[in-house]
């Protein structure tokens, strides 16, 4: 049965496992934030910018948006629902186009789901998820520009003749709506608090990733390092290394590392978040690039 389950599926197996997927992420993400009473969580920022740009005002009124124009392209649907409905559609939507990428070649990469920065996103409504599922269809990677500093790696080590034709279609449309929004976006960038992987302590052992250099994985993992960063849900996209079975169950079971550090160890800093990613997220990850055999890297 399992061998079964890892098989490469048929399509209709995959839409109702992406679907199943969704929609159960998705009422989850809904309840969580209705429950608990966060309104959108951080996709608030996505719905606070397509409202202004509808409205025909300055969508950077405040220090808290920090995101580029095109993160609204993606909430302008969703205006006219309650923000929590908002957010559960976003983050289903999201997991379910993620899954159906994953189940391509099997179903056992599924497992990623239950790494430590997916559930992570989830109580903040975050973008990796989405831009992970770009990774596997050329026509999403514009979603890379709505959170570049957890986009760029993905964009860079999987883009394609027509994923670039889909990133300038969107820019441009972007700028033909608000021409200006690039520089007022800019000009918010040093409210932006972060750490950079790499350089904190032991980040400077990810460069051995450069041992594997001919790897896309490798590139993945050293672009994502030099990426400032918030928060551990930022992480997520680097579960587009691991592929076999073992190599996802190493890096779901120590991504917990992480979680439960945060549950007992509120941080303090964002260099605490940063040195405790990099040991229970980053380092794990170099450890599957490193050891991989050369058969099974993706080229």
């Amino acid at each position: 049965m399992l061998q079964l389950w890892c098989e490469m599926p048929a399509m209709r197996g995959r839409v109702v496992v992406a679907g199943a997927v969704g929609v159960a992420s998705g009422c989850f993400c809904w309840f969580v934030l209705k429950h608990f009473h966060q309104d959108a969580g951080d996709f608030r920022w996505a719905l606070h910018l397509a409202s202004r740009l509808v409205a025909g005002q300055n969508p950077y009124d405040t220090p808290y948006e920090q995101y580029p124009l095109p993160a609204a392209f993606v909430a302008l649907p969703l205006l006219r629902l309650a923000p929590e409905a908002a957010a559960g559609i976003f983050w289903g939507v999201s997991s379910a186009l993620l899954a159906f990428g994953l189940t391509r070649e099997n179903y056992a990469r599924l497992w990623i789901f239950l790494a430590y920065p997916y559930w992570a996103g989830l109580l903040a409504v975050q973008w990796p998820p989405l831009i992970a599922a770009s990774a596997f269809f050329p026509l999403l990677l514009p979603v890379t520009m709505m959170k570049p500093q957890v986009g760029l790696p993905v964009f860079l080590t999987r883009l394609s003749r027509n994923g670039a034709l889909a990133c300038i279609f969107v820019a441009g449309v972007s700028f033909a709506v608000m021409p200006q929004w690039l520089l007022l976006w800019i000009r918010q960038t040093h409210y932006y608090e972060h750490f950079v992987p790499l350089l904190i302590f032991p980040g400077p052992l990810l460069l051995l990733a450069l041992l594997k250099y001919r790897s896309p994985d490798a590139w993945l993992l050293l672009v994502s390092s030099c990426m400032p960063q918030r928060w551990f849900f930022d992480a997520f996209i680097l579960w587009l290394i691991p592929r076999s079975r073992r190599e996802i169950s190493l890096t779901v079971f120590a991504s917990w590392g992480a979680g439960l550090w945060r549950w007992y160890h509120p941080p303090h800093s964002f260099t605490e978040v940063g040195r405790w990613s990099v040991i229970f997220l980053y380092l794990p990850m170099l450890a599957v690039v490193l050891l991989r055999q050369k058969s099974r890297e993706q080229t």
